[in-house]
């Protein structure tokens, strides 16, 4: 199935379900995961609008020659558990990685009608060919846990979690 972001629901997702996602997505990490968080505690406004985005947990490589990126293959999504509720809480709806999640990250996916995709991993080479064009937004003093603007086309990930519950990894 092909879709666009954003995606109004993930409604029509089921888990085990292959994508091709197309459109605008962020890049974010454990680093920025935290930034953004403890900026939603602390009442700051976020240096971009997550409300109905997607954050793929990759940190890119630089650009070879005439690539627009390098590598950007997804990190163990487990490490963004502490934070991921929070930032579902306040408007995320797509999450890209790859491994399994928590149950309280499951649970706010189910509350707050969003989708978790897997990536496959080791394939960051394969995934970059997949990026029309990366912006940096923010905390560019993280290198490459900064985060990214992406324009992707037909990146292929399967539904992890869908907003039913529904778990490929149980």
């Amino acid at each position: 199935m092909r879709i666009t972001m954003p995606i109004f629901s993930g409604g029509n997702l089921t888990a085990g379900e292959c994508v091709l996602l197309s459109g605008e997505i962020y890049t974010g990490r454990d680093a920025a995961h935290k930034r953004m968080t403890d900026m939603l505690e602390n009442g700051a406004e976020l240096p971009f609008d997550i409300c109905g985005q997607a954050i793929y947990y990759a940190g890119p490589c630089p650009a070879p020659p005439g690539r627009v990126i390098g590598s950007i293959g997804p990190t163990t999504s487990k490490r963004m558990d502490i934070y991921s509720p929070k930032l579902i809480q306040a408007g995320l709806r797509v999450m890209i990685g790859k491994g399994k999640r928590s149950a309280a990250v499951t649970e706010a996916i189910r509350e707050y009608s969003g989708v978790y995709f897997a990536a496959v991993g080791g394939a960051g080479a394969l995934l970059s060919r997949c990026v029309e064009r990366a912006e940096l937004i923010a905390f560019e003093d993280l290198g490459p846990e900064a985060v990214y603007k992406l324009t992707v086309r037909d990146m292929p990930l399967v539904v992890a979690i869908d907003c039913k519950g529904g778990n490929i990894y149980k």
